[in-house]
C-alpha cells in the first residue's frame, strides 16, 4: 500500500468538492490545485564567507526533505563585492508528496512556533493565483538543531497554483489550512 500524505487526501476528498460547488466548475480538472512550493533563501554575507552558503544548503535540505541547490549571482555588483557566478543563496522546489508533507509540517508545526503569531498576511498574492510569504527565522522548523545554528536566516515560500485569480487561490489555500489573518 502506497503512502498518501494527509493534506493530499484532504484536497481530494474535501477541498476540491467544496471549490467545485463554490465556483461552479463544469469539470474536476478546472478546480485549482497547488502545483509546487518553492523555497528560496538569500544568504547575507555570502560574498565574504563561502561556507555560509554550504551551511544554508544543508539547512534547507533538512527543512525541505529534498536536496537544495545554491543559487548564483547573475551579474557583477561592485558595491556589494559581488562577481557573476558567486553563490549567494539557496533554493529548492517541492512537488507531489514532498510538497504536501512540507505544507502539512508548515501549517501544523512550524507556523504555530512563530513568536506572537496571529496568522499570515493575505497580501502576498501576485494576481495570477500564486502566493508568497516570508519567514524571518529558519529555527521555527523542528528539524533544525538550535545548537548547530551559526546564523539566523529567513526564507521566502511561494505556493504556485493553477487558480485563475487571487480569490480562487485564497480560497484554495484557506481550505487547505493556511492560517490567514481575519
Amino acid at each position: 500500500m502506497k503512502y498518501v500524505p494527509r493534506l493530499q487526501t484532504k484536497y481530494a476528498e474535501e477541498v476540491s468538492k467544496k471549490l467545485m460547488e463554490q465556483y461552479k466548475y463544469s469539470s474536476v480538472m478546472e478546480v485549482p490545485r497547488i502545483v509546487k512550493i518553492c523555497l528560496n533563501q538569500g544568504v547575507n554575507g555570502a560574498t565574504q564567507d563561502k561556507k555560509m552558503v554550504q551551511v544554508a544548503v544543508e539547512e534547507m535540505t533538512i527543512i525541505a526533505g529534498q536536496r537544495a541547490v545554491a543559487t548564483k549571482s547573475k551579474k557583477d555588483v561592485s558595491n556589494f563585492k559581488l562577481r557573476q557566478g558567486m553563490p549567494i543563496g539557496t533554493r529548492v522546489t517541492l512537488r507531489r508528496e514532498r510538497m504536501f508533507e512540507f505544507m502539512d509540517r508548515l501549517i501544523a508545526i512550524a507556523l504555530p512556533r512563530v513568536r506572537d503569531f496571529k496568522g499570515i498576511e493575505n497580501k502576498g498574492f501576485d494576481g495570477r493565483g500564486n502566493y508568497t510569504m516570508g519567514i524571518t527565522e529558519q529555527i521555527i522548523f523542528p528539524e533544525i538543531d538550535l545548537d548547530k545554528i551559526s546564523k539566523i536566516n529567513g526564507m521566502d515560500i511561494t505556493f504556485v497554483t493553477t487558480a485563475r485569480n487571487d480569490e480562487e487561490a485564497y480560497t484554495l489555500l484557506k481550505e487547505m489550512g493556511l492560517p490567514f489573518k481575519k
